[in-house]
């Protein structure tokens, strides 16, 4: 559960990080850059594992920066547990998550919190489309032979699900049945609870430095039996009751 002081805090920013000790601190700063005096926020670094000099680059920017929190994972759990432990633990009603490889731009942030904002109730997630990616050839032709294929068993009307740069209401993202990969099927799984979904334009970037943590031959395989369990769970929702209480 978030601290008692939650209503001091409008937006929560999640970044999962492995081994992203030279990339943590430029990204701390480019958030801080594009949020500042536009909202009261948090920026949350969920530590999923690293054997690195991560933690300590970030316990010395805490000191800094008292908006600053670290999560830590005993041992690496995945992109989807990072993210899930910083929405758990976020304090702000709107969360929004970008890669901690510094391949998202933080100037995209404001986009996807505004078109939460504007979007009022109806709008559950505002999704990151990248455009002009700097991945290697071969990455954009699985990302685009991954994408086409949950686009025709998912119809979630999303072109691109990769992109780490996302905006959700804490509430609707905790609503949702959490499993190993739930990151990348956030479109079709917030429609599923009966919200829309907004898309903004974003331009990827190279990574910093180091190499990926979250790799494609990691995730194929699991990624197909997801594919499987999210179209079981889309095909299983039964209608969402309307419920008021009788007061006499």
């Amino acid at each position: 559960m978030p601290p008692q002081d939650s209503a001091a805090i409008d937006v929560s920013i999640v970044a999962p990080v492995r081994n992203e000790a030279e990339n943590v601190v430029p990204l701390i700063v480019e958030i801080a850059a594009a949020l500042e005096r536009r909202w009261e926020y948090e920026i949350i670094f969920v530590n999923d594992g690293a054997t690195d000099a991560t933690a300590e680059r970030l316990a010395a920017e805490i000191k800094r920066r008292p908006n600053l929190r670290q999560i830590v994972h005993a041992v690496s759990a995945g992109q989807s547990a990072a993210v899930r432990s910083g929405v758990r633990a976020a304090r702000g009603t709107i969360v929004a998550t970008l890669d901690g490889d510094g391949q998202n731009d933080p100037a995209f942030l404001p986009g996807l919190i505004v078109a939460i904002e504007k979007g009022g109730e109806r709008i559950g997630l505002a999704a990151g489309q990248r455009v002009g990616r700097k991945d290697t050839g071969f990455k954009r032709i699985q990302s685009r032979i991954a994408n086409r294929v949950r686009g025709t068993i998912l119809r979630d009307g999303t072109r691109d699900t990769g992109c780490g740069l996302k905006a959700f209401r804490r509430e609707v993202f905790l609503m949702l049945p959490y499993f190993d990969g739930l990151h990348r099927f956030l479109p079709a799984l917030v429609r599923r609870e009966g919200y829309d979904v907004g898309y903004v334009d974003v331009v990827d970037r190279p990574r910093r430095s180091g190499v990926s943590n979250y790799g494609f031959f990691d995730r194929l395989w699991i990624g197909v039996m997801d594919l499987a369990g999210v179209w079981w769970l889309i095909r299983r929702k039964k209608p969402t009751p309307v419920v008021t209480e009788v007061i006499l």
